[in-house]
Formats: structure tokens, sequence, C-alpha cells
């Protein structure tokens, strides 16, 4: 028997840390998944070395789409489900995904339901996929609800890509722009200064000699910088691993100019989206909220998603709980309170997750658009005052001259 120390996430989101005895982290991993954590990191805790385990899958969101989508055929054209997961394990590329499939396929040959089969495998099938699929079994519409997760998988992976496509083009400028000043100040303005050595008696000007000093502060001092770099990255990364970091972090975010306006039109187009789906698929709306608090991505939002729960669960309605979060715009807590009250809350929340993904679109091709000419700007601005600064001194010397 050796000891583990282990972190995890509730089913209403909430994290929960600590130590347990068994064989191995399998043991723990499946006694904490019955007592409804699902583990996130489990660490052999001993005097030696510390090993630790990251419940990481291997598994791509293309090969969960992929292998989404064909289930869905196979199940559709009547193909038992045993035979269905033999052929896709045999077929898949992922050495990883067939190994889980093959083991998937020996827990429902074992007896086992379907969704109890992948709840095995956290790390792969989260909740949001083990509860449709449980609802699609216990509904006999198992190919329906497959169709709609491999949809809504297909958004999902796009919306981040967009995101994530965004921020790549504005931090390569950035980063381009770093290292072209550190080069400047490394190699240029030194060759400068020697040749204005020359120049005896000559004074040089101000912004000439701050550019020379800020030159000599790089030179004189790199390990510093290289330090507080490393040492600032460290900082940072361990905050964001504490709850209070992270909750101070997504509120921050959400405030930023322009970037936040784009990143809340997300939160609403992932929150809508995988509510409708879970709704429209038979999952009841506690679970259903629930799991979209713990997949919203986003502290603050998680916390909303989560205070609107407990809400429902007094009695209350959805939209009332939402719009106290002030997290979710206006129109979309109204367009919510209008599908409660017509009883087709899941649809009104499909046409407001495509209308946000739309908003995302536009937003993100302005916020690129927007951003290439300010960073262009920027650099320019940089690299042209670095440049003027260190030839003011020439043009000085042949004005003295011509005077």
């Amino acid at each position: 028997m050796a000891k583990f120390a282990w972190e995890g996430v509730t089913r209403q989101g909430d994290s929960r840390k600590g130590t347990m005895e068994a064989p191995d982290d399998g043991v723990v991993a499946e006694r904490l998944r019955d007592q409804g954590i699902n583990p996130r990191r489990i660490k052999k805790a001993g005097s030696g070395l510390n090993f630790d385990i990251q419940l990481t899958s291997g598994v791509s969101k293309r090969d969960l789409l992929i292998f989404t989508r064909q289930l869905a055929t196979m199940v559709d054209a009547g193909l038992p489900l045993v035979q269905c997961l033999d052929i896709l394990s045999n077929q898949a590329d992922n050495k990883a995904f067939s190994k889980v499939l093959t083991q998937i396929k020996h827990s429902v040959e074992s007896g086992a339901t379907f969704s109890d089969a992948l709840r095995k495998h956290p790390r792969v099938f989260d909740d949001l996929y083990v509860n449709l699929v449980q609802a699609g079994e216990v509904g006999g519409i198992l190919d329906t609800i497959l169709n709609r997760l491999a949809a809504y998988i297909e958004k999902a992976d796009k919306l981040k890509r967009q995101v994530r496509g965004a921020m790549v083009y504005p931090i390569a400028i950035l980063c381009v722009a770093i290292l072209v000043i550190i080069v400047m100040l490394w190699k240029v303005i030194p060759t400068f200064e020697n040749m204005y050595k020359e120049f005896r008696g000559a004074k040089l000007p101000r912004p000439t000699k701050i550019v020379i000093d800020m030159s000599h502060g790089l030179l004189d001092n790199w390990y510093f910088f290289i330090g507080g770099g490393v040492l600032f990255f460290v900082l940072l990364t361990t905050a964001l691993r504490t709850e209070q970091g992270r909750a101070i972090w997504d509120r921050v975010i959400l405030r930023v100019p322009v970037l936040g306006n784009v990143l809340r039109k997300v939160v609403v187009a992932r929150f809508t989206r995988t509510l409708g789906t879970l709704l429209s698929s038979g999952v009841p709306i506690l679970d259903s909220l629930s799991i979209c608090a713990r997949t919203s991505g986003n502290k603050v939002v998680m916390a909303g998603i989560n205070h609107a729960r407990d809400k429902i669960a007094e009695g209350q309605d959805l939209a009332g709980p939402l719009s106290e979060t002030r997290v979710f715009p206006p129109m979309v807590v109204q367009m919510i309170g209008v599908g409660e009250q017509t009883g087709a809350m899941d649809q009104m929340l499909q046409k407001i997750a495509d209308f946000y993904e739309e908003e995302v679109d536009v937003a993100v091709a302005a916020l690129t658009s927007m951003l290439e000419p300010i960073m262009m700007v920027f650099i320019g601005g940089i690299i042209g005052a670095l440049i003027v600064a260190m030839y003011l001194p020439v043009f000085e010397l042949a004005g003295n001259i011509k005077a």
C-alpha cells in the first residue's frame, strides 16, 4: 500500500484535495469517482522522490470528434455497440485512444452500460459527454445524442481555435518587437557609442544619452532581467493554480478593454451551447448547470452559474439569478426568460449560441484588423525613436559644419 495526494473537482464544481492509501493511482481515481469527485491530479507521497501522475489523456478533440461521428453512424445503421467499439478501437491511429476504447469495449461486454464504461475514463470523456450518452441510452436515442455531441465538440473546438488564433498574432508581434529592441540595445547602440567617443569634446543630446544608458543597463544587468522574467512567470503560474488567484485573473481579463468583450461573448456562446445541448438531450436542469459551471473555463462565470443553480434548487427561475450575476448581457437573460415561459428554452439557447458564435467571428476579425496597425505603429514608433535618438548627434554635427 502507498499513500497518494490527490486533487479533484466535485460535480458542483468545487475543488477538493486530500490523501489516500491505495495499491496504485488507478484505485485512487476509481474511489474518487465513486465519491462523486472527478480526479485531476494524483501524486505519490513519500519521503523520497515524488512522482506526479498527470491525468492527461493524449486524446485530442479531433480524435474524439471523429470517434463520435463514426460511432453515431454505426449505431444508426444498426450495428451492435460492442462491434462498433471493436471496429473503432482497431482502426484508431492514436494508440492511447485505441487502448481506452478497448477497455470500454471490455467493460460493456462485462455487462456495464456504455455511459458507466465511459465514466471510468474522465481524462477522455468529460461529464458533459458521459451525461449526454446516459440520457441517450435511457431515451433510446443514442445515435441522435452522439450526433449532437459531435456537433457540439466541433463548434466548441472552432470557438477555441478562433480565440487562440486572435491572440497568437499580437503575442507574436510583441515578442518580435522585444527581440528587435534587445538586439538594437545589445549590438547596434554600442557601435554608435564607440563612434561618438571619437568626437572629442562633442556633447551628446539627452535622448542619445538615455538610449546609451538603456544599452548599458541591459548589458550590465542582463541576468537581473532574465531572473526577473523567470521569477514573474513562476509566481504568475503559481498564483493561477490557486482558487483565489484564478478568480482574480478571470475577473480582470473579462474587464480588459476590447479583449474582455470578445471573451465575454465566447463565455455566453459556450454556456448557451452547452446548456442547450444538455437540456435538449433530456439531462435535468440542475445537473446541466453543474456541468456548464465546470466547463465554463472562467471562475467568475462558474460562480455565477452555481449561484443560479442554487436559486433554481430553491424554486426560482433561471433568468432572475442569471441577471444578478452581471456576467450575461441583458438580451441573453431576457431571451432565456422568454424560453422558460414558452417551454422552449433549449431551442432558445441554441439560437443564442448561434448568434453569439457569429458575434465572436465578427469580433475576432475586428480585433485582428484593429491590432495589426496598432502593433505596427507600436513597433515602428519604438524602433524609430531609437534610431532617431542615435542619429541626433550626426544631425547636429552636420548642422554645425554647415553653419
